[in-house]
């Protein structure tokens, strides 16, 4: 019994129960990937046009992109607090929505409206940043892999909980809001606990590859089994059960991943006692013994061989650490110059205010402007897009998006991790890479090609993804774990920013343009304008053909290679911080 019981606290404190529990969480946050589903009922209960629920729509954007809060709090606040905070939020904001869309409270002003959408959506932001903290600080090693596949939920929470509802099979379309306020809740609440930094790097187990390996298994066929779920039921008409049924091995799914700490805590035996250091030790002699100096003279790379970073990590700490003697007694001597240091150096903690005065921070932002803003601008015009194209059942590119973006983000996070890990390159390189892949579809819908729409849907959904499984971990990797909320949710930003410009002027400006354009030329065509003055209507225009987003696409493809330059002269100023902190040689 007492064995049990010291199981059954090594189970609580396990880092593999903090990760799927994060999951969990993850799986319930994506809130804002649901306003699609949201808005129409909101429409039609409240009465509001278009332009209305357009509002509620940006107001849910800022919701979603504004977390300095959420990060800020969780230097302060355990954890647990900090996602309470969110459970509040979501709550009360899309509960008292559903009061008043079900008219269970008296119609309040639009901006009211506004108001609690932005506050249920903001919710989610305190989910992430719990979860990406926690997972991040318990798998310091592994932040590739961790980020990925948490972001990869997120993505796919809003066809999860689609198919949750569904199951319930609610009377009315008003209880989707209610759902979306009580579902997350309770599911949070009821794992909050266990959402924490473990001291995880204290764990490591020789098994730890097998089990990532599992849980890619389990995304890789809960993602196939989505997108089967979805043309199932579009295709077909399926009766309760059937969705039920559905439903419950969706579900099963998702809790499979507690397979791996049951097994690692009361089925495998006592794992070897390993350890994965937080920041390099060279790094962590230094800063200790130099306290808030550095030594400043050419000299110090002078002695330091070339062939050091070859050298196994032992050996390389102690020349580091004969080196820094050396120079510590030349320094009272007074041989050398010493100077005060002027914050930390890349790959040390840094603040949020002293990451904002590094090139390197700004430019993975521009970068992710860039092409993270191109990648949301093709996932908030894609409806509109294959209908332009002739589509009639939109929203099975819409789904299928979301599910590449799913998958973007697993496969983003595996291969930097690879990347950085048996050859010590910088991670942005494959941020590069992604980058390329998505001007090429851009550029092949831009040139109006056969199957365009289809290799947008693909690719630019995989690009995008995958953006968010690498960023985040480069950013903790070159600034840092202490401020990681901060870091990350300022990092947020970069999307809806690039999205305004990139959806909000050009997208819709050259659509409107074009849709003149066939309105004006139809009416010539027919005669209808013949002796009469030509008045067009611009709000109602619909455009047809591939020449509506053609030279939007062509544009953003330009600022994807734009993006791809920025994240290479990030690539060969980290090659160095990368080799430290990885301990392999350069190529």
């Amino acid at each position: 019994m007492v064995q049990f019981s010291e199981k059954f606290r090594g189970f609580l404190n396990d880092r593999w129960l903090v990760f799927v529990a994060s999951m969990w969480v993850q799986s319930c946050s994506g809130i804002g990937y649901l306003f699609g589903s949201i808005s129409p009922v909101i429409k039609s209960g409240m009465g509001y046009n278009q332009r209305q629920i357009a509002l509620l729509g940006v107001a849910k954007d800022l919701g979603d992109a504004i977390g300095f809060l959420a990060g800020i709090l969780c230097e302060v606040l355990p954890i647990w607090a900090v996602l309470f905070i969110g459970v509040v939020q979501n709550f009360v904001g899309y509960g008292v929505v559903w009061l008043i869309v079900a008219h269970k409270l008296p119609a309040l002003p639009l901006w009211v409206l506004c108001v609690l959408i932005f506050i249920g959506t903001n919710g989610e932001t305190y989910f992430n940043t719990g979860a990406l903290v926690s997972c991040v600080q318990n798998f310091p090693k592994s932040r590739g892999p961790i980020v990925g596949i948490l972001k990869g939920f997120a993505g796919l929470s809003g066809a999860i909980l689609t198919q949750v509802y569904a199951m319930f099979n609610f009377p009315d379309q008003a209880s989707l809001v209610f759902m979306v306020a009580v579902g997350p809740s309770i599911v949070i609440t009821a794992v909050m606990f266990l959402v924490r930094p473990v001291g995880g790097h204290k764990q490591v187990r020789p098994s730890d590859h097998s089990s990532f390996l599992f849980i890619y298994s389990i995304c890789v066929i809960l993602a196939a089994y989505l997108l089967a779920v979805l043309l199932l039921q579009d295709l077909s008409s399926l009766n309760e059960n059937v969705v039920i049924f559905l439903t419950i091995v969706l579900l099963i799914l998702i809790v499979l991943p507690i397979i791996i700490p049951i097994f690692l805590v009361f089925f495998s035996e006592p794992r070897p006692v390993l350890e994965e250091s937080l920041l390099p030790e060279p790094e962590k002699q230094e800063s200790s013994r130099m306290g808030s100096f550095i030594l400043s003279l050419s000299e110090v790379e002078d002695e330091r061989s070339s062939e050091e970073d070859t050298l196994p990590s032992s050996e390389r700490q102690k020349r580091i650490a004969h080196l820094q003697a050396k120079l510590y007694q030349a320094a009272a001597e007074g041989a050398v110059r010493v100077k005060r240091r002027k914050g930390p150096r890349r790959g040390e903690d840094f603040t949020l205010l002293q990451a904002l005065v590094k090139a390197d921070f700004w430019l993975i932002f521009l970068s992710l402007v860039l092409a993270s803003g191109s990648g949301l601008t093709v996932i908030d015009n894609l409806g509109q897009m294959s209908q332009s194209l002739g589509y009639s059942n939109t929203h099975i590119f819409v789904s299928m998006i979301s599910i590449w973006n799913f998958l973007g983000r697993v496969a983003g996070g595996y291969f930097s991790e690879n990347i950085v890990k048996y050859y010590a390159y910088p991670r942005p390189v494959a941020m590069a890479a992604v980058q390329v892949v998505m001007a090429f579809a851009l550029f092949f819908y831009a040139m109006g090609w056969p199957g365009s729409i289809y290799v947008v849907s693909v690719l630019i959904g995989l690009g995008y993804g995958a953006h968010w499984a690498i960023v985040p971990a480069a950013v903790s990797e070159l600034f840092g774990l202490k401020s990681f909320g901060a870091l990350y949710n300022f990092l947020t930003l970069a999307s809806p920013a690039g999205s305004l410009i990139f959806s909000g002027v050009i997208a819709s400006g050259i659509y409107d343009y074009q849709a003149k354009q066939q309105h004006e030329h139809w009416i010539q065509s027919s005669g209808l304008g013949l002796g009469v003055p030509l008045v067009v209507k611009d709000d109602f225009l619909t455009c047809y053909g591939s020449i509506c987003y053609s030279l939007t696409m062509g544009i953003m493809s330009g600022l994807c290679i734009i993006a791809f330059i920025l994240s290479m002269i990030v690539v060969h100023r980290t090659k160095r911080v990368y080799a430290q902190l990885y301990g392999k040689p350069l190529a």
